[in-house]
């Protein structure tokens, strides 16, 4: 790993020392009152807005192909409802709560600060360059944070923009854009952080913990995995396999919340394929010239995928393009990869445990709703669970017997709906939350303030020497404490 005093590509000053600027200008200045955070939030979102058409440009540059109006929905439309519902409740999220009321009457005061954790360091991913660095800025800067912000190197028309935009939005000790190759990132992992928020892979996420780990900073993780989609008994199959068709193809499959493989009633499992293929054949009518089919991000990532489709193949899967008519795929010119419907999956095979972030969808069917449950909870936890089928009693079993960061019913990333709702993972697919209040405490630190007009001390009573009054105070409250206690038991 390279040392964090490296210096990003084009500036001449060590890492480290964008981290003291700015932590220098935190604790110089104090915590920042309501009206700058949400003047940064506005810049912030201004910055974004002002310039979507030529990000959703640069994005499409860095994609070889990416859809110009799919940027501008999700990348940068997809933000705004969250963002505004973080500056409308700053507000209420940064007073200070009263704990103990009743020991007001006797002369003790307590209360809970929210305070800003100082310097946040956040580490973008390639498949939302934008969303996934403005979000986690946006809810640093209503808890009061400065932030220093790693673009992804895969993406680099992307991250040079926001390095060219962001000084002229904010000064470097508010906001600061790092850009650079993995060996930059790796540096950056190693800064001595107030707080670190990670977005990618469970195996990238593991070395930027221990980086972090080095400085005792706190980190946040969102993650990835496999997640799995249930197709349920009372479900509406032509409309599940529409919808998972669907979005399974968003950004070329290429998002972390994507459903990864499907459990369909055996009965049903035809059908459901069926409808999948119509579905895929109905939006992608034509894919190497189709500026609407996204891109693999470059030739790894396109590598990667043919050969866990080929893998699968080789091992006795049955593998189904859906590939135009006249067109060869996959292409790596283009990397451009049909939609690809996989069956027979088998344990030996690397895609029923690597998380496929591409256009291929894994096909299972199922007798009873156990071994789905004894299936999904057999791996580790992912980011969401997909089911279809109404909100009935076997819905509701499979959400309390399963572990998940989210669940969404009927359709693509419905988890991610309500801006309050907090968005992340659990075990391997991630550790904290954000997005709403969640996006706020996480880059808080909850300060408690307590203080006592007591002409006695209180906590004084634990100091030698000890009295037979305190003892026999101690011995009476300990009684009555065990005879609770057994009583709650009874």
């Amino acid at each position: 790993m390279t040392a964090p005093y490296g210096a990003a590509v084009g500036r001449s000053e060590p890492l480290v020392a964008l981290v003291e600027r700015q932590r220098a200008s935190f604790l110089a200045d104090g915590p920042p009152d309501l009206a700058l955070r949400r003047n940064r939030i506005d810049r912030l979102l201004a910055l974004v807005l002002d310039n979507a058409d030529d990000f959703a440009d640069a994005m499409a540059a860095d994609y070889g192909t990416r859809p110009r109006d799919g940027s501008l929905f999700t990348e940068i439309l997809g933000m705004v409802s969250v963002i505004e519902h973080t500056r409308g409740h700053v507000k209420q999220w940064m007073r200070p709560a009263k704990v103990l009321p009743s020991g007001r009457l006797f002369g003790v005061k307590a209360e809970v600060h929210p305070t800003p954790k100082g310097v946040v360091g956040v580490i973008g991913p390639w498949n939302f360059p934008l969303n996934l660095v403005v979000l986690p800025a946006t809810a640093a800067f209503a808890a009061g944070n400065r932030v220093l912000i790693k673009m992804s190197e895969l993406t680099p028309r992307t991250a040079q923009m926001m390095a060219a935009l962001v000084p002229k939005h904010f000064d470097p000790t508010e906001l600061d854009i790092v850009t650079g190759d993995a060996q930059v990132a790796a540096a950056f992992a190693a800064l001595p952080f107030d707080h670190l928020f990670f977005t990618g892979s469970p195996t990238v996420g593991a070395l930027v913990g221990q980086a972090a780990a080095a400085n005792l900073v706190p980190v946040t993780l969102e993650l990835g995995g496999k997640n799995p989609v249930v197709v349920g008994p009372d479900a509406d199959i032509a409309r599940a396999a529409t919808r998972i068709a669907q979005g399974r193809m968003i950004n070329g499959g290429q998002v972390c919340v994507c459903p990864d493989y499907v459990f369909v009633p055996e009965a049903h499992v035809e059908r459901f394929c069926a409808t999948v293929r119509e579905t895929w054949r109905a939006m992608f009518p034509s894919i190497l010239g189709n500026a609407d089919y996204c891109s693999a991000i470059n030739d790894a990532n396109f590598a990667r995928v043919t050969a866990l489709i080929d893998d699968a193949r080789v091992k006795g899967a049955r593998v189904e393009s859906v590939t135009p008519v006249g067109e060869s795929l996959p292409d790596p010119a283009t990397r451009k990869i049909a939609p690809t419907l996989v069956r027979d999956v088998d344990e030996s095979m690397a895609l029923a445990a690597e998380e496929t972030f591409g256009p291929v969808l894994t096909v299972r069917s199922y007798r009873c709703l156990d071994e789905v449950v004894d299936y999904v909870n057999a791996r580790p936890s992912p980011l969401v669970a997909y089911w279809f089928g109404p909100d009935d009693q076997t819905f509701r079993s499979f959400v309390r017997e399963t572990r998940s960061g989210g669940v969404a019913r009927n359709d693509f990333a419905a988890q991610m709906i309500p801006s309050d709702a907090p968005f992340g993972g659990v075990g391997r697919s991630g550790i904290g939350a954000y997005h709403g209040k969640a996006g706020f405490d996480t880059f808080t630190h909850y300060r408690s303030v307590v203080g006592s007009d007591l002409p006695v001390t209180i906590t004084g009573r634990a100091a030698p020497p000890f009295s037979a009054p305190m003892r026999w105070t101690t011995a009476l409250a300990l009684r009555s404490a065990r005879h609770r206690t057994r009583r709650r038991l009874r």
